[in-house]
């Protein structure tokens, strides 16, 4: 039993395993940490009436985009810097095959298009988003709600594709990497609409593959950003 332990724990924090284990603990937490209290619900119940100036629902929206580009984006590139000590390029940051990320997004940005439209007649997806609800009020409440939403985004490829995928392909082969981060993103959208969450699965899968290929986050950043801009835009305006 202790030779068992032994080698169980032996190599964890160093060697070529490091990476992969600090990967590993690391991401529950801050995905955690972003559910509990870096979201809408918190920032209504807990911080609305201390910060609230203007409309809450919108200070909650910029609050939810804001935290994850911090705790999911821009920690996780930190980490990569300071504690892995490794160029950000590595992990998807930078133009990569930037031939290949154009048709990728000409290709599935226009699918991922047509795609939300059904279900932005979904009662389920309607009573969830758009997350400020004041969004449909006019084309410019719109648009900047649109451009926040590009840094939700950001942070969460940086932090799923980026960060955890591209972290995890050493140590685990690039199909495992693409299955671990693809599990744990599916997992965060528990409480979401039925059609999302099982959807999420094929998400992750198809921007796993498309991050690897272009060896670029831009990809992925942009698809997954019209996919929820063009839901909202749809339920908003349609």
């Amino acid at each position: 039993m202790n030779r068992l332990s032994t080698g169980m724990f032996s190599g964890l924090l160093s060697g070529p395993q490091r990476k992969a284990t600090l990967i590993l603990l690391w991401a529950p937490v801050v995905m955690i940490v972003w559910k509990y209290y870096g979201t809408r619900p918190f920032y209504l119940t807990h911080l609305a009436s201390t910060f609230g100036s203007g409309d809450p629902a919108q200070a909650a929206e910029l609050y939810t985009f804001g935290s994850a580009f911090l705790l999911l984006g821009v920690v996780s590139l930190l980490a990569i810097r300071f504690i892995f000590k490794e160029p950000l390029a590595n992990y998807g940051i930078g133009l990569g095959d930037w031939k290949f990320t154009l048709k990728a997004i000409l290709v599935v940005a226009p699918v991922f298009a047509l795609l939300s439209f059904p279900s932005s007649k979904d009662p389920q997806f309607l009573a969830e988003y758009p997350i400020f609800k004041g969004a449909a009020v006019s084309a410019g409440a719109f648009a900047w709600h649109a451009l926040a939403y590009l840094f939700f985004y950001a942070g969460w490829e940086i932090f799923f594709r980026g960060f955890m995928q591209f972290g995890l392909r050493d140590a685990l082969g690039d199909w495992n990497a693409i299955f671990v981060q693809t599990a744990l993103s599916c997992v965060i959208h528990i409480g979401k609409p039925d059609g999302e969450i099982f959807s999420s699965i094929l998400g992750g899968l198809l921007w796993g593959i498309l991050a690897f290929r272009s060896r670029s986050l831009i990809s992925t950043i942009a698809t997954h950003w019209v996919l929820g801009v063009s839901l909202d835009l749809y339920i908003c305006f349609f």
